[in-house]
């Protein structure tokens, strides 16, 4: 089977070596192709430039969008999202490609519940933020276009090299807003679900992309704290800095009814593989 990753990076690489140890085939396009394993076929490309995308591999089997923004302003998001889908989706249209499904990472951002409400595949999209109505526009690209389509949406990544978290707590920096859930997955889940949804005969359209436990803020930094020997994290004195505060809780029934099973239930199995020691 041969694959192409568009946005080969942290997501797109663990998920890139999967699919090389199960004898795919596998092209890992990023801009700076120096860094991807040797098991994965570099693509030095940009697909915010319509240039770099015209002698892409043939006879492609899957396609993956993994891509990220490159930082965290509207104009980012809309090059890695929009453009970027879009200029994807011609080169392989103009280049003959027939791949049998496309799959698109998105973002349980598309989500404007805050107040700690369930949510799944079939709940309101209405996001107020750029980045949730950008994703929103990606996946609508994506679905529409000539090939068949899954959209994962994704909770908050975490794993190897990604300790922000954990340095936070040890420092004593951590802080939580009372009340609010969180939803994240562990990245090793991320590239397996993709995996499995590209396996799956008769995938859906969408599903979501989080652990079996949408937890509040504060558990999962007093079960952080306790496991770390740190301070107990605290609530943010008033005036102490402002940040976003939504709260919902993603239910993964639609994901966990097409027969895949974490490795990292929640973020206790996840953080404690991350923790000294292991798990």
């Amino acid at each position: 089977m041969r694959v192409l990753i568009a946005g080969c990076g942290y997501l797109g690489t663990a998920l890139a070596e999967r699919l090389a140890a199960a004898g795919s085939e596998v092209f890992g396009m990023r801009r700076a192709v120096g860094g991807l394993p040797a098991a994965i076929r570099p693509v030095a490309a940009d697909l915010g430039d319509p240039a770099t995308l015209r002698d892409l591999p043939g006879d492609l089997d899957l396609v993956f969008y993994t891509a990220g923004a490159e930082r965290g302003d509207e104009r980012a998001y809309r090059c890695a999202y929009v453009e970027g889908v879009r200029n994807l989706g011609d080169a392989l249209a103009a280049a003959g490609a027939r791949p049998r499904r496309v799959l698109f990472t998105s973002s349980t951002a598309v989500y404007a519940q805050s107040a700690g409400e369930w949510v799944d595949e079939g709940s309101e999209t209405a996001p107020v933020g750029f980045r949730g109505r950008i994703l929103l526009e990606g996946e609508r690209l994506v679905l529409a276009g000539p090939f068949p389509a899954t959209v994962l949406r994704l909770g908050g990544i975490y794993g190897p090299s990604r300790t922000r978290l954990l340095d936070d707590v040890r420092a004593g920096r951590a802080r939580f807003v009372p009340g609010r859930f969180t939803n994240r997955i562990h990245r090793d889940d991320a590239a397996g679900a993709l995996q499995h949804l590209a396996d799956l005969d008769g995938a859906l359209a969408c599903y979501l992309g989080v652990d079996c436990d949408p937890a509040e803020e504060r558990v999962v930094l007093d079960w952080l704290a306790e496991r770390l020997g740190a301070p107990r994290p605290r609530a943010p004195e008033p005036g102490e800095g402002s940040r976003r505060v939504g709260s919902k809780r993603c239910r993964n029934a639609r994901l966990l009814a097409a027969g895949y099973r974490f490795r990292h239930p929640s973020f206790r199995e996840g953080y404690a593989a991350l923790l000294p020691g292991g798990a």
